[in-house]
């Protein structure tokens, strides 16, 4: 609604907002802060880690068994090459060089299957770890597929190492900080956190299929 006000023999006008559209601005308001953190949080967090993402060539049961062991030889393979990695850049830098060794490690144990390799972005949904979950979103990914790819696949965190089995506290406490280390395993008061970082992410994820 306009209000008619005069100011030096010209008419102005100022606008009186009403109740419903004072909500909306303010609920706009809010989910665009949101949205701003929530961006910023996860792209701080997957700055500091490297996902390795295995796809077999089916969902036939000896396809998916095999998924696995190739996974073993390139954990096996990267162990060793990134332990002197001070931060995701250097590990990252060591992995463009070291992608050939991997293709060849995947091979030694594919049984005949083509196998690609690549590192480069790629987005992930919501996974559950050992003690901990990862929100959706765009990470820097080692990419390894087994033939077409057709088969469901298999995400693990290949730097800092939380990849197999259960990850010990003192793991995370070393490869996070305190705000990314409380954020991925929901510390009192930050599941709200999470879900806000999570359905972003998610959300992004969508937009760019």
């Amino acid at each position: 609604m306009g209000i008619k006000h005069r100011m030096d023999g010209v008419f102005m006008y100022r606008y009186k907002f009403r109740p419903w559209e004072t909500a909306a601005l303010l609920a706009l308001c809010i989910t665009l802060l949101s949205g701003t953190w929530a961006a910023s949080r996860q792209q701080r967090l997957a700055s500091g880690l490297i996902r390795l993402h295995v796809i077999a060539v089916s969902d036939e049961e000896s396809e998916q068994a095999l998924k696995l062991r190739v996974r073993d030889a390139v954990l096996r393979y990267l162990r060793p090459r990134l332990a002197s990695a001070a931060d995701a850049e250097a590990a990252r830098e060591l992995l463009e060089q070291v992608l050939p060794g991997v293709k060849a490690a995947a091979k030694q144990v594919s049984e005949g299957r083509p196998v690609s390799v690549s590192l480069g972005p790629e987005d992930y949904p919501l996974r559950s770890y050992g003690g901990f979950r990862l929100p959706a979103g765009r990470y820097e990914s080692l990419r390894v597929v087994l033939g077409d790819g057709a088969g469901h696949n298999w995400w693990c965190v290949v730097f800092p190492a939380l990849c197999l089995g259960a990850v010990e506290a003192e793991d995370l406490e070393s490869a996070l900080d305190g705000e990314d280390l409380a954020l991925v395993t929901q510390a009192e008061g930050y599941a709200i956190r999470f879900w806000l970082v999570d359905a972003w992410g998610a959300l992004m994820n969508r937009l760019r299929s």
